[in-house]
């Protein structure tokens, strides 16, 4: 791909942006003014900079340097080398830890093979280093591209980033279906970075979008799970999820067909995300399982329809449905055992409150909660499930139990189990738990 042409930087002095170190961590400012003293230009980049100029507190701060990464290791003690795709040094401080990159080149000027990698278009290895100038054009989007100088508190624009952002655009710097080739994450972060930060993304960063969705099959399981996250549990979950339908990436991450996906269905998955994001919005902590249990409720319903048409009993058509849905999923997402089981459970009990058999063993079940959550979700759109759900909910109030919300047991607070003493007896087939399947994953 033919390198952006540069033209001379924007650079704005303290006084005519809005960034103050006041707004910076503790702990970044160590690192940018231990890099300066030890003579190398450190700066302030990404995410950081871009979320203050719009007036959000950033999540972290990155920073690069043209140090090299074992420059940063001998400048900090506290610091270490990670990282074999992309070198780059961390430096803890006590909880914290402060990310610093190099300055990258060009793969073309690589003296060594092993410092850059590539797969056709992808970058497999990326440990090539040089100036800020050859780095900013290797970043992703212009409004990740802006450099707070710690020297002079300047704000350094090689990419009409200070427009992009008051113009609240999302672009790419050079050619976006070359960059999405380059990295295919990349087209998750358009749809992130656009839901989060309400941007449009502009024509031409758009059209490869509902084009190169295929190319997530190439991205590791464990990066594309960590990203799937970020989409979904950073409080922005519903206009990421509308986003990734709107572009059909969605189809690359969950076995949801988005072009079919039932009206019913898709309601439930927008209110479970929508109560996420006011979680999120409210302090409160969240993980996966809860939403997973979710996503996945559809083509659960869909795997067990097709079993029972075959005159397979209920409790085998949950049993093989469920082993199917999260051999799919693992087929495109490979979801952790510790979310799986907890959303199988989930599922399993299901059955078990709209029987309304034996309350009180399934109130001291370590899954009620969650799955009485779940219940009322469905509920709303489930109109024969109310009097079930009052039914739960009435004997709650008789255990004396608060609410919870979005499955609290499971995807909220992350407080203590309890965990009733198992009898020397053997359980019967009505209290068995869901199939040893679902810890296939």
């Amino acid at each position: 791909m033919p390198e952006p042409i540069l033209g001379p930087p924007r650079i704005l002095p303290r006084s005519e942006h809005s960034i103050s170190r006041a707004h910076i961590s503790k702990s970044a400012l160590n690192v940018l003014y231990g890099l300066h003293k030890a003579g190398y230009e450190a700066c302030l980049v990404g995410g950081g900079v871009r979320d203050l100029l719009l007036g959000v507190t950033p999540k972290d701060f990155d920073i690069a340097t043209s140090a090299s990464p074992e420059q940063v290791r001998a400048t900090f003690r506290n610091s270490r080398l990670i990282g074999r795709r992309f070198r780059l040094a961390h430096v803890h401080f006590g909880p914290d830890i402060v990310e610093v990159a190099t300055y990258r080149a060009s793969h073309d000027k690589a003296e060594d093979e092993a410092d850059a990698r590539l797969d056709g278009d992808r970058i497999l290895r990326d440990n090539v280093y040089g100036t800020r100038e050859e780095d900013v054009i290797r970043r992703d989007f212009t409004v990740n591209a802006l450099y707070y100088r710690i020297e002079d508190f300047s704000l350094i624009d090689h990419v009409g980033a200070l427009e992009d952002i008051e113009q609240r655009r999302l672009r790419t710097i050079g050619d976006p279906e070359a960059r999405y080739r380059e990295d295919p994450v990349r087209m998750l972060r358009a749809v992130r970075l656009a839901a989060k930060l309400g941007l449009t993304i502009e024509p031409a960063t758009e059209a490869p979008l509902f084009e190169l969705g295929y190319l997530l099959e190439t991205v590791p399981q464990a990066r594309l799970f960590d990203e799937a996250v970020k989409l979904l549990l950073s409080g922005h979950g519903v206009r990421s999820y509308e986003l990734l339908l709107h572009y059909r990436l969605i189809d690359y991450l969950f076995p949801i067909e988005s072009a079919t996906l039932a009206p019913e269905r898709d309601r439930l998955i927008r209110d479970a995300l929508a109560n996420t994001d006011q979680r999120v919005a409210a302090g409160l902590p969240v993980t996966p399982a809860f939403l997973i249990a979710v996503l996945l409720w559809e083509p659960l319903q869909q795997a067990m329809a097709h079993q029972l048409v075959r005159g397979v009993s209920e409790h085998d058509a949950f049993a093989q449905a469920q082993e199917d849905v999260l051999r799919a999923q693992n087929d495109l997402l490979a979801v952790p055992k510790r979310f799986t089981l907890p959303a199988a459970e989930i599922w399993f009990l299901q059955s078990r409150l709209q029987r309304r058999r034996q309350p009180d063993r399934l109130l001291a079940h370590p899954r009620f909660r969650a799955a009485f959550d779940f219940l009322a979700l469905r509920a709303q759109h489930e109109p024969d499930l109310r009097p079930c759900l009052d039914f739960w909910a009435a004997r709650q109030g008789g255990m004396g139990l608060p609410p919870s919300s979005e499955g609290e047991a499971e995807a909220g607070a992350g407080g203590p189990r309890r965990r009733r003493r198992r009898r020397g007896r053997r359980r019967g087939a009505s209290d068995a738990g869901p199939p040893t399947t679902v810890a296939a994953s």
